[in-house]
């Protein structure tokens, strides 16, 4: 394991986050906070509990989910496109660096910098609700998980990605969608059961319950099917980037 190589792409990427502050940080928080106002003061005066937790409390961990995948996802996929656009991918891949370093060096990064934000964002929420985390340790795991995965996912949109629209294309119009449609918002017990049910192909669903349940100890969908879900996830992604460095799918051209 080349650990110069790992260190050396992890912090320029980090140097990367900034130097752009009030883009990498700032405008994810502030984005939230708008959030809460609109959501938890426009909404919350007319609803006023869900599964015995305020409205504006139950929100939290859907906006952290929001913003913590939409994060991974730009991250990952810019690190890794951008060297692709200005062709200095070429010398990382001539250096004495193996994939699983250029991915750990990359994702890590990115996971990183969605995890200070998901952070940020959790202690900005304090200033606006009162909320108790009934499960700290699950609830920095689910972070860390979600963080991973979806830079994971991110990394492999930044390699598809043949100009910069298309880096935007899938987190606009499949990534938020899901989100919206999870549960962030609302629990899906609220829905009608054929709804309930269609919702269950809706893999962000089982995250954001289990996130859910690390602060308030309740799920829309069991626990084990949540880590079950994310897991798969990490995996397939995992499969899906070796097999796009072995076969040096829009990266060797």
């Amino acid at each position: 394991m080349n650990l110069h190589a790992i260190r050396a792409i992890y912090v320029f990427e980090m140097a990367r986050t900034f130097r752009t502050l009030a883009q990498s940080i700032i405008s994810p928080v502030l984005s939230t906070s708008l959030y809460f106002i609109v959501f938890g003061a426009a909404i919350g005066s007319r609803i006023d509990q869900v599964d015995g937790v305020s409205y504006g409390a139950f929100i939290v961990p859907g906006l952290i989910m929001l913003t913590v995948i939409t994060q991974s996802i730009t991250n990952a996929s810019f690190g890794i496109y951008f060297p692709k656009f200005i062709g200095s991918i070429y010398e990382l891949l001539s250096a004495p660096v193996s994939f699983y370093e250029i991915v750990i060096g990359y994702v890590g990064a990115a996971a990183t910098k969605a995890f200070m934000i998901g952070l940020i964002i959790l202690a900005t929420s304090f200033a606006f609700v009162d909320i108790s985390i009934a499960h700290p340790v699950w609830m920095l795991a689910f972070l860390v998980l979600t963080c991973v995965s979806f830079a994971l996912l991110g990394f492999i949109i930044g390699i598809w990605a043949g100009n910069f629209e298309q880096l935007q294309l899938v987190p606009l119009l499949v990534i938020t969608p899901l989100v919206f449609l999870g549960g962030s918002f609302y629990s899906i017990t609220m829905l009608p059961p054929f709804w309930q049910n269609v919702t269950l192909f809706n893999p962000v669903v089982y995250l954001v319950s289990g996130f859910r349940w690390s602060f308030f100890g309740t799920a829309d969908v069991a626990v084990g099917w949540s880590l079950l879900a994310i897991g798969g996830f990490t995996v397939a992604c995992l499969l899906a980037i070796r097999w796009i460095f072995r076969t040096g799918y829009k990266i060797r051209t």
